[in-house]
């Protein structure tokens, strides 16, 4: 199963999307800054705000796409607690 999620970043008011199969790791990696991409420019603690479940990468790939669109940001940025 892969994982397709939104993280969130209070401190920069900043949304990632991504998809994972170990979604628990990510979000360490992320909050590590092992990754020297997007998420290592900013400060603050990233936090899981979205996740779904599907069964392939290509699905995986599709909805993340889809997340990232006009639409689906505004649907994750809906999940952004208050």
């Amino acid at each position: 199963m892969f994982s397709v999620y939104a993280i969130y970043n209070k401190e920069a008011d900043k949304i990632y999307i991504g998809q994972t199969v170990n979604m628990t790791e990510r979000l360490k990696q992320h909050n590590n800054h092992t990754f020297k991409g997007y998420t290592a420019r900013f400060q603050g603690k990233w936090e899981l705000i979205y996740e779904e479940s599907v069964a392939t990468r290509s699905e995986a790939l599709k909805r993340e796409k889809q997340l990232k669109s006009g639409n689906g940001r505004l649907f994750i940025r809906s999940h952004i607690p208050g």
